[in-house]
Order: structure tokens, then C-alpha cells, then sequence
């Protein structure tokens, strides 16, 4: 696995909220236009579908999930990325792994990376 990571100063909750909020996905996920779940959970085993730009959707399902803190998918049968955070004293740690067959995708994460940085970041001081 190919990993990039960033400190944000954002709760681990705030970021953990928008790595799974499915509605989210678009606006930090530059490979997803859409996205949707076949049930109401995002749980292991949950199943749904992504668009990505050509207009394409493929099915996917969540693989690997520690609550709160990481969760991984395949895509179309194939192993895919993994997202995860950290709390830290001062925000928080959000990180993203690509298979090891797939380093070019590492400059995709790092702009989802920043652009989950600036929504969880709104998150927080949307929080009464």
C-alpha cells in the first residue's frame, strides 16, 4: 500500500464524518461524481455504487471497517483505497492508502486529502 497523510486541525469526528458521508464524496473525491448505498448503513459488508466521471457506475463494497477510525472498499471486485484518521491534541490526522499496484493515484488522494481538510475543518465550527 501507497499511503499520503495530513494534519488538519478538525476533530477526528468531523473528518470521520466526511469520510463517510456518502453525499460528501463528490465535492472531495475528484474519481466520484455520485455515490449511494443500497441500504441506510455504512457498515462492513454495506454495498452501493459510485459514478465517476465517464458516467459510469460501479459497485462497491466496504471491506474493511474499524469504526470511527478507518475503513477500506473494493470496487468493481478489486481491492481500492483505504481512509482513515487520528485524533492528536491539536485536530487531527486523515489519511488514504492506494494498492500497491496503483502509486499513480497518490496526487488524486492528496487533493481529497486537503479538500476533506477544509470541510471538516467547517464541520467543527458548524458543531454548537
Amino acid at each position: 500500500m501507497w499511503t499520503v497523510s495530513r494534519d488538519v486541525e478538525a476533530s477526528a469526528d468531523a473528518v470521520w464524518h466526511v469520510l463517510t458521508d456518502l453525499e460528501a464524496w463528490p465535492q472531495w473525491g475528484p474519481s466520484v461524481v455520485r455515490a449511494e448505498l443500497d441500504g441506510a448503513a455504512f457498515e462492513l459488508g454495506a454495498t452501493g455504487r459510485i459514478w465517476t466521471p465517464v458516467g459510469v457506475p460501479l459497485p462497491f463494497a466496504i471491506s474493511e471497517l474499524d469504526q470511527g477510525r478507518s475503513w477500506g472498499w473494493r470496487v468493481a471486485g478489486v481491492p481500492a483505497t483505504r481512509h482513515g484518521v487520528q485524533p492528536r491534541n491539536d485536530g487531527s490526522r486523515v489519511w488514504m492508502s492506494a494498492p500497491a499496484w496503483a502509486p499513480g493515484y497518490l496526487p488524486v488522494l492528496a487533493i481529497a486529502l486537503r479538500r476533506i481538510e477544509a470541510m471538516a475543518a467547517v464541520a467543527d465550527r458548524d458543531v454548537p
